[in-house]
């Protein structure tokens, strides 16, 4: 549900109310639809507030929110103009044989606001114009203008509703318009508002200390970042008191220079995440913020807020935890790259003096963080699938891919950061948690039925976790370890945010929750709100805050899947532009998915192409040869054609 929906549901103050909400919520009052209660807004017993599913048949349903409930039947005719997916508040009435039924009362969120089509002439030189996303044929006008005469091709931003186009794409044979259809169709925003612009210019543009009074300096420490080597905005950084056993990790403390309600707040909010491309970054806060004043750049002064962290010399299990707002100066800026040359050589070939203060601490650090995460892969897994790493030139083109790895300065920075998470979710009972449920057994072993035929079975197993481990060790010894990883991660269910506290599956972690990247996840500005309004005992903010975080909860993680589908659906595009100049050549390839929806991926120069595949007769992880025939650049997808099985599978046979 919405976060609106949820709002409704649970009661809200007036004040609560985001600015896209008033206008619903008075509406919502003139129908007598709510009622306050106790100080708090709350649908009344008739009504409900869910999202509207539809049968092929054209009926409409509203599910339960509760045992209690009953699935409320929309008919076709009393959907007012509501469509698949919009949230909806209906009212309850009474039906033919007295089946739950009801009718919607007011659409307080459209699932979509307009579509992505481009014009197309079919096989019979008929004009179309198609959605982008479903293929389909649909409708477009444009006043003073007559579509025909756009190129074919043409890529157009259309209103749902009154089907106006409401603005030009470009054109799907240029690689520019890739970045512009991804942002859309995911609801990603590139441009800020000019408000939100101007607030960000007046901000500080640097630190003086002495205007910080109430902060513990910590300007002394031997902070240091360690990023990837094209990083531009620094969330975090770290220092180790190797004789205390103390673990600084600060964090870029976002939330002193963005008031609540404020433009930029309210810009975040709407983001919820930064998007990143290949060539580019789509950040949630401008970038006078992000890549400036809030970034822990190195060599001048920042505003942190720090969690210290006290771990035990022999076991390495924290036994104090305490957060505080901090003024610190990072010594030193590292790549991962630089971090793994100095844990390779354990630090011998660094010559500067102030370097090697830096390396007494950096490197007993990172031998802690290796044991950390030996003890972690006992309770949580290991998932070892593979990254790829796209590079676009200025004509938006793929020249080439890398296959990204975990290393040893990953893990370093990784642990440390795990600890603060862990740390935070812990001051906790109801708050801002990230939670990843444990997997039904049953979605397990029907994997484990589809790893059977290509020779992959396990004996005995206990219960999920042991499943998964099992499975992984079978898949280690036949040397397709990445491959079932992806499988398992497939069968697993997503880690999302919730107010509740039901644990972490994956890392293991029985309290978890996301601290350390209030640059890019709005759900980490928020927890350092929460936090802090509870080191002040702020009861006012605290209780506004708890309030609504479950329809935050709501938000960001909704907004977290079209970022990331944003983010996939601009790699699909880009493979499906080299595919495009491939056509009819024939590529080495290994099958990932098998049945009507089969694919392979391409053993070629450019990784991670998947290719979807016509041909029954192959099996999983069966190595092919396929040949390319046919390429969608609008839905970036791309069919190949089964050739034959390589001579290494056929010698086998």
């Amino acid at each position: 549900m919405s976060p609106f929906a949820i709002q409704l549901t649970n009661g809200l103050l007036e004040t609560d109310l985001e600015q896209e909400d008033k206008n619903s919520f008075q509406t919502l009052q003139q129908l007598q639809a709510i009622e306050e209660i106790n100080g708090l807004w709350r649908l009344k017993s008739l009504y409900r507030v869910g999202r509207l599913y539809v049968n092929r048949e054209g009926r409409g349903f509203v599910e339960a929110s509760n045992k209690e409930q009953k699935d409320l039947i929309v008919e076709a005719d009393n959907m007012l103009d509501a469509n698949a997916g919009d949230d909806v508040v209906v009212k309850r009435i009474i039906a033919r044989r007295g089946r739950a039924s009801a009718k919607v009362q007011l659409i307080i969120r459209k699932a979509h606001l307009f579509h992505i089509v481009y014009t197309h002439r079919n096989e019979s030189n008929i004009f179309e114009i198609l959605n982008i996303k479903t293929g389909l044929p649909t409708h477009a006008v444009m006043e003073g203008m007559d579509l025909k005469a756009f190129k074919q091709g043409t890529v157009l931003k259309v209103d749902t509703q009154t089907d106006n186009v409401l603005e030009v794409f470009g054109h799907l044979g240029d690689p520019k318009v890739d970045e512009k259809i991804s942002l859309a169709l995911f609801n990603r925003a590139n441009l800020f508002e000019e408000d939100c612009l101007s607030q960000a210019k007046e901000v500080e543009s640097y630190v003086t200390a002495t205007e910080h009074t109430k902060r513990i300096d910590l300007c002394h420490l031997d902070f240091c970042t360690i990023d990837p080597i094209t990083a531009k905005d620094f969330d975090d950084a770290i220092y180790f008191d190797t004789t205390e056993h103390i673990l600084y990790v600060a964090i870029a403390d976002v939330s002193h220079y963005i008031d609540y309600f404020s433009p930029i707040d309210q810009e975040a909010k709407q983001r919820g995440f930064t998007t990143y491309f290949p060539h580019k970054s789509f950040p949630m806060l401008p970038r006078e913020l992000s890549e400036n004043i809030c970034s822990l750049k190195p060599h001048v002064d920042r505003l942190a807020f720090v969690a210290k962290i006290t771990l035990d010399s022999k076991t390495l299990l924290p036994i104090k935890e305490e957060f505080f707002e901090a003024i610190i100066h990072s010594k030193r800026r590292f790549n991962y790259d630089e971090i793994d040359r100095i844990i390779e050589s354990d630090g011998k070939y660094i010559t500067s003096t102030h370097e090697k203060k830096i390396l007494d601490f950096l490197l007993p650090l990172q031998k802690i963080t290796q044991k950390l995460r030996n003890k972690r892969l006992g309770f949580g897994f290991d998932f070892r699938s593979e990254e790829i790493k796209l590079t676009i030139n200025a004509g938006h083109e793929l020249t080439k891919t890398q296959v990204e790895t975990g290393t040893p300065a990953h893990s370093l920075i990784e642990e440390c950061m795990l600890l603060a998470n862990q740390a935070s979710a812990k001051r906790f009972e109801y708050g801002l948690f990230r939670v990843h449920l444990p997997p039904q057994l049953k979605k397990l072993e029907e994997l484990l039925e589809e790893l059977a035929s290509i020779g992959l079975f396990v004996a005995q197993y206990d219960d999920s976790p042991s499943l998964i481990r099992a499975i992984q060790k079978e898949a280690d010894t036949m040397n397709i370890a990445s491959e079932v990883d992806s499988m398992i991660i497939k069968s697993l269910k997503q880690a999302t945010y919730s107010a509740k506290n039901e644990g972490h599956f994956g890392l293991g972690f029985s309290h978890y929750s996301h601290f350390t990247s209030p640059i890019r996840r709005y759900s980490d500005l928020i927890l350092h709100r929460l936090i802090k309004s509870q080191l002040s005992e702020n009861e006012e903010e605290h209780e506004y805050l708890l309030r609504n975080v479950e329809p935050l909860c709501a938000r960001v993680s909704e907004l977290e899947r079209e970022s990331t589908k944003a983010e996939w659906d601009f790699r699909d595009r880009k493979f499906a532009r080299w595919a495009e100049k491939q056509k009819g050549k024939e590529f080495n390839a290994h099958v990932i998915e098998v049945g009507e929806n089969a694919k392979a991926v391409l053993d070629a120069e450019i990784q991670g192409v998947t290719v979807n595949l016509r041909g029954e007769q192959v099996m999983l992880f069966d190595e092919i040869i396929i040949k390319i025939d046919e390429v969608n650049l609008a839905m970036a997808t791309i069919q190949g054609e089964f050739v034959a099985k390589c001579e290494k599978d056929l010698m086998e046979l």
